[in-house]
C-alpha cells in the first residue's frame, strides 16, 4: 500500500480540477484532509526523498527568527532566494514564537488546553504569504495530537517538507506522538510537475520544478 502522502498525490492526478495560476497552471483539490499516525509519518519520511538535514536547519533558523536569506544560503538552502535579501513577515516572523510555546507545553502538559501557533497576519507586506496558517497542539490520554491548518500546498515540494517540519516539532515535545493531521485548503500539483509526479508514483527517482 502506498503511503498516505502518495495516496494524496495520486488523488490529485486522478480527480483534480484544472486552474490557471500566475505561477503556472495547476491541478487541485479543495479541503483535503491528510491524517497520519506515527507509523504513517515515519513511512512517508523514509519512503519519500526529503532534504532532512536542510529542513532541520531551516526550522532552527525559523525558530531563531533569522530573516536574512544569506543565512539560509550558508546552510545550503536556496529555495528562498526569490525573497532575497530578507524574508519579510513570513515563517521566521512567526516561528520565533514556537520555542516559548513548546516550553510552555512541556511545563504544563494540560489536556484541557489547546496550544496554538498562529502563522501569518492579515494585510501586512510579506515576501511570501505563509502556506501554513496554524499549528494546534492537543493532549489526550497522555498522547500528543498536532493539527496543521494549511491554506495552500504545493504538494510536490512544500507538503512533504511541512510534514517533516511537523514531525521535528513533535520531537521537541515531551509527550508521545499519536497523530498529525493536515487540513489543506488547496492541495495542488503544478502541471509542469505532473509527468514527474507520475514517475515518482511508479518508483522512479525524480526532481521537481519550483514554481515561484
Amino acid at each position: 500500500m502506498k503511503n498516505k502522502y502518495y495516496e494524496l498525490l495520486n488523488k490529485i492526478l486522478l480527480s483534480g480540477q484544472e486552474q490557471k495560476n500566475k505561477k503556472g497552471d495547476i491541478k487541485y483539490l479543495l479541503n483535503e484532509v491528510l491524517s497520519m499516525n506515527l507509523v504513517d509519518v515515519l513511512k512517508i519520511i523514509t519512503e519519500h526523498p526529503i532534504a532532512k538535514k536542510k529542513l532541520s536547519k531551516e526550522l532552527e533558523l525559523y525558530c531563531s527568527g533569522i530573516t536574512s536569506v544569506k543565512n539560509y544560503n550558508d546552510a545550503g538552502i536556496t529555495w528562498w532566494d526569490y525573497c532575497a535579501p530578507e524574508m519579510i513577515n513570513t515563517y521566521p516572523t512567526y516561528f520565533k514564537k514556537l520555542p516559548a510555546l513548546i516550553e510552555k507545553i512541556n511545563k504544563e502538559k494540560r489536556p484541557s488546553k489547546n496550544y496554538m501557533l498562529f502563522i501569518g497576519e492579515t494585510g501586512v507586506e510579506t515576501s511570501q504569504l505563509p502556506c501554513l496558517s496554524l499549528f494546534q497542539f492537543q493532549i489526550s490520554n497522555g498522547k500528543l495530537y498536532i493539527t496543521v491548518y494549511q491554506r495552500s500546498a504545493d504538494s510536490n515540494l512544500g507538503l512533504p517538507s511541512d510534514i517533516y517540519h511537523a514531525f521535528l516539532i513533535s520531537r521537541m515535545i515531551d509527550i508521545p506522538l499519536a497523530n498529525i493531521t493536515f487540513f489543506i485548503g488547496n492541495a495542488h500539483i503544478y502541471t509542469n510537475n505532473i509527468e514527474t509526479t507520475e514517475k515518482l508514483l511508479h518508483g522512479e527517482k525524480v526532481k521537481f520544478n519550483l514554481n515561484v
